[in-house]
């Protein structure tokens, strides 16, 4: 029925079937619909930025709607208090928790077959990684600073790998000499 090849397109062809005058929260809701149908739960795009799209393409929006619609979204979430605040990275101690934390949602996550909740968790996991490895690659960081990162990051990547090992690592990976005299050295 639809014949568009990428979200942001179908998104536009499900507002041009629509044939409205302006778009609301009803409109929202049935693009939201029909991507879903399509791509699934997790590929639904925030009603703001569904209506940001539209706007671009010409639609006159309904903003009262589409923002209360916005928050009523924002408020539905389960997950949105259990990844709050959780990725600290900040040094080595911050990490450590937070990667913690994680586990103990994946845990949970994997206990209860909640595959969103995984996959949630692996995003902000990622994020984590990739945020490290960007400051460890900025050259007008100090090297020190860059150097921690980077070790942040590879503690990452192994939670990642395999999470059920990285207990163990962590606690041999603090206590090798390489570590020591990286990290140690530089903190005093």
């Amino acid at each position: 029925m639809w014949n568009s090849r990428t979200k942001t397109d179908l998104i536009i062809e499900v507002w041009e079937k629509l044939d409205c005058e302006s778009v609301g929260a009803a409109e929202i809701e049935a693009i939201e619909l029909v991507v879903s149908e399509k791509y699934g739960f997790s590929a639904v795009e925030s009603p703001m930025i569904i209506a940001r799209l539209l706007a671009d393409e010409g639609a006159e929006l309904r903003h009262a709607e589409i923002m209360e619609l916005d928050v009523v979204r924002r408020l539905e979430s389960p997950y949105d208090a259990m990844f709050r605040n959780i990725l600290k990275f900040s040094d080595f101690r911050q990490t450590l928790a937070s990667i913690r934390q994680l586990e103990n949602l994946r845990r949970k996550f994997v206990a209860d077959d909640d595959r969103e909740g995984l996959r949630l968790m692996r995003e902000i996991a990622l994020k984590g990684k990739n945020r490290a490895l960007m400051i460890a690659r900025n050259e007008r960081v100090a090297p020190a600073k860059r150097a921690e990162k980077q070790e942040i990051a590879e503690w990452f990547t192994i939670w990642l790998q395999n999470p059920e090992v990285f207990e163990n690592w962590i606690t041999l990976r603090q206590k090798s000499p390489d570590f020591r005299e990286r990290f140690e050295r530089a903190e005093n």
